[in-house]
């Protein structure tokens, strides 16, 4: 595989073999992000592609001076632009609830260094986070997953800093709700 530098050097020259290298290293990395926030596998695939126009647009201002985590770096940089898309595209949409499946391939690389029992978890928790409301469910996945503050978060879906503590709080209330509910029926059947 080629070395990450010469990856991103290529990018930022527009070189479309760099571009295609690029995109095949990261494609499951950036459907999964995507994927927590827009839930129809079709959709997600065409949010991605977006993002992916608008990071090699945009490569020349990614700031790769940090060459020891580089590819550390560039993942985040890279994550920030599927989340504002897959976001531009939500408020676009007016946070419409989306309907769709669970795609297990989506999850497959992300849960490939857990456990057994760590990956079904993990995969019932993503399950039981697409239950909450679209407009719950985004802050809650920019604020516990994707790590952003709730200026971040108001600045990114057009709200205030309270509502998005709000959304965040009450996201939990009702995530736990739902969990609880889950583990009853799971308690009823076994």
């Amino acid at each position: 595989m080629e070395n990450i530098q010469q990856i991103i050097a290529g990018c930022i020259h527009n070189n479309p073999r760099d571009q295609k290298l690029l995109y095949n290293k990261y494609y499951g990395y950036c459907l999964k992000i995507v994927f927590r926030y827009v839930y129809r596998y079709e959709k997600a695939v065409d949010i991605v592609n977006d993002g992916y126009v608008k990071v090699f647009r945009h490569f020349d201002k990614f700031s790769n001076s940090d060459t020891e985590h580089v590819e550390r770096m560039l993942m985040g940089w890279m994550r920030t632009i599927m989340v504002n898309t897959a976001i531009d595209h939500l408020r676009k949409h007016e946070f419409i609830p989306e309907i769709g499946g669970n795609f297990d391939a989506v999850w497959a690389a992300e849960t490939s260094s857990m456990t057994s029992d760590q990956s079904c978890l993990y995969k019932e928790l993503v399950g039981e986070i697409r239950k909450l409301p679209p407009g719950y469910r985004a802050v809650f996945n920019m604020f516990v997953i994707d790590g952003f503050t709730h200026q971040e978060i108001a600045a990114r879906l057009g709200i205030s800093e309270g509502t998005s503590k709000s959304n965040l709080s009450k996201a939990r209330v009702l995530l736990q709700k739902i969990i609880k509910k889950s583990n009853e029926a799971v308690a009823l059947c076994g």
